[in-house]
C-alpha cells in the first residue's frame, strides 16, 4: 500500500525519536529530508521540498490523528499500536486490505487536512491564511450577519491533502489503490462536515443586532467519532468489471455512497500475535471483569482466560476549594484488582507464527 500520509514518515523522525523537526529540517535541508522518507514518490517528494512547513504542520498533525486512531480503539483487540521502526507505522496489519486499514486511511487523511487548515488560520504558512472568499455579508437561519474573524481556510487544506496523500495511489491502477483513495476521500469530507458558524454579537447590552461571524473546525474528535461509526458501517466491496468503481460483495448489503468506507478482506481475529497478518495479539492487555462489550475479558482475552492482579493506586481525593483561589485535596490509596489477558499456549502461538 501507499504512504498512509505525508505525516507517517515524519512522524519517526520528529515525534517516535523525539526531534525537533523544525529545527531538523532547517538544519540538513528540506532536500535531504525529503529525499530520505521512504516511500514517497516523485510527486510527493517534490510537494515535501517545496512546502516544508507544510510538512512540518502535517508531521505534527499525525501526533493527533494517531492518538485518536488509538482512542476509538482502545477497548478493542486491534487498538491501533503503532511500530516505532516501521515506515507504515502500523506494520503489516496494512497489507491486508481489510476495515482496519480503511479506518487509518480516513482518519489519516482527515488529520493531514485538519492539521494543515488549523496551520493556515494560526498564520504558520507562508501560502495560505484565513479563508479569503469569507468577505461580506451573509445570511443564515438567524438573518444577516457580517464575515468577520478568521474563518478556517478548509478548502485549502483539503487540496493539499488531496495533492500529497493521494499522489502514490494515483500512480497505481489496481483496487487496492482504488480503495485507498475511496477511503482517504471519505476522511477528507469528514473534516469539512463539521464546520461551524462561530459568531460575535454587537449592539446594545449585547444584544444580536449585528453578528460578525467565521467559519471554525469542529474539535478533531468528531471526525474520530464519525469515522469510527463510518468504520463499524463499513462495506465489503469487490471491484467492477471495467476497473472503475466497486461492487458490493454481498448483493443484500446497499451499495457504498461516497461517504462510506469500503474494504475487501476480512479482518484476522487479532487475538494471537501473527506476523503475517499484523496482529499482535491480545496477550498482557487489560479487560474488565464485569464488561460484556469488545472490552470484557472474555471478548478481548478470546477465551483464553486472565489473570489478576492486585495494585494500588494512589489519587487526589477530598478536594475543597478555599478562599480565595485554590484547590487543595489529599491523596487516598485504593487497592484494585487488575486483570489481563493470559497468553496463548505454545502450541496455538506457533501455529499463527
Amino acid at each position: 500500500p501507499g504512504v498512509l500520509a505525508p505525516a507517517v514518515s515524519l512522524l519517526l523522525q520528529s515525534t517516535l525519536r523525539g526531534n525537533k523537526s523544525r529545527r531538523y529540517i532547517g538544519a540538513l535541508g528540506a532536500r535531504v529530508i525529503c529525499d530520505n522518507i521512504p516511500g514517497l514518490v516523485n510527486k510527493q517528494r517534490q510537494l515535501c521540498q517545496r512546502y516544508p512547513d507544510i510538512m512540518q504542520s502535517v508531521g505534527e498533525g499525525a501526533k493527533e490523528w494517531i492518538r485518536e486512531c488509538q482512542h476509538q480503539f482502545r477497548h478493542h483487540r486491534w487498538n491501533c499500536s503503532t511500530l516505532d521502526r516501521d515506515h507504515t507505522v502500523f506494520g503489516r496489519v496494512m497489507l491486508r486490505s481489510s476495515r482496519e486499514a480503511a479506518f487509518v486511511y480516513a482518519i489519516s487523511s482527515a488529520g493531514v487536512v485538519y492539521a494543515i487548515t488549523r496551520a493556515c488560520s494560526q498564520g504558520d504558512l507562508k501560502v495560505c491564511s484565513c479563508d479569503p472568499l469569507k468577505r461580506g455579508r451573509s445570511k443564515d437561519e438567524r438573518g444577516e450577519f457580517d464575515w468577520g474573524g478568521c474563518s478556517d481556510n478548509i478548502n485549502y487544506g483539503i487540496r493539499f491533502a488531496k495533492a500529497f496523500v493521494d499522489a502514490k495511489e494515483k500512480k497505481v491502477k489496481d483496487a487496492r489503490a482504488l480503495m485507498n483513495l475511496h477511503n482517504n476521500r471519505c476522511g477528507r469530507m469528514a473534516v469539512k462536515r463539521f464546520l461551524k458558524l462561530e459568531c460575535k454579537c454587537h449592539g446594545v447590552s449585547g444584544s444580536c443586532t449585528l453578528r460578525t461571524c467565521w467559519l471554525a473546525m469542529s474539535d478533531f474528535r468528531k471526525t474520530g467519532d464519525y469515522l469510527r461509526k463510518k468504520y463499524n458501517g463499513a462495506i465489503q466491496v469487490t471491484m467492477n468489471q471495467d476497473g472503475t468503481g466497486f461492487t458490493v460483495a454481498n448483493k443484500n448489503f446497499r451499495k457504498p455512497t461516497k461517504t462510506d468506507l469500503v474494504y475487501f478482506e476480512n479482518s484476522p481475529d487479532y487475538c494471537v500475535m501473527d506476523k503475517s497478518a499484523g496482529s499482535l495479539g491480545t496477550a498482557g492487555r487489560v479487560c474488565s471483569k464485569v464488561s460484556r462489550g469488545t472490552d470484557g475479558c472474555e471478548v478481548m482475552c478470546c477465551g483464553r482466560g486472565y489473570d489478576t492482579t492486585r495494585v494500588t493506586r494512589v489519587t487526589k481525593c477530598e478536594c475543597k476549594f478555599h478562599w480565595c483561589c485554590a484547590v487543595r485535596c489529599k491523596e487516598c490509596e485504593d487497592t484494585v484488582d487488575v486483570h489481563t489477558c493470559k497468553a496463548p499456549k505454545r502450541a496455538e502461538w506457533l501455529d499463527q507464527t
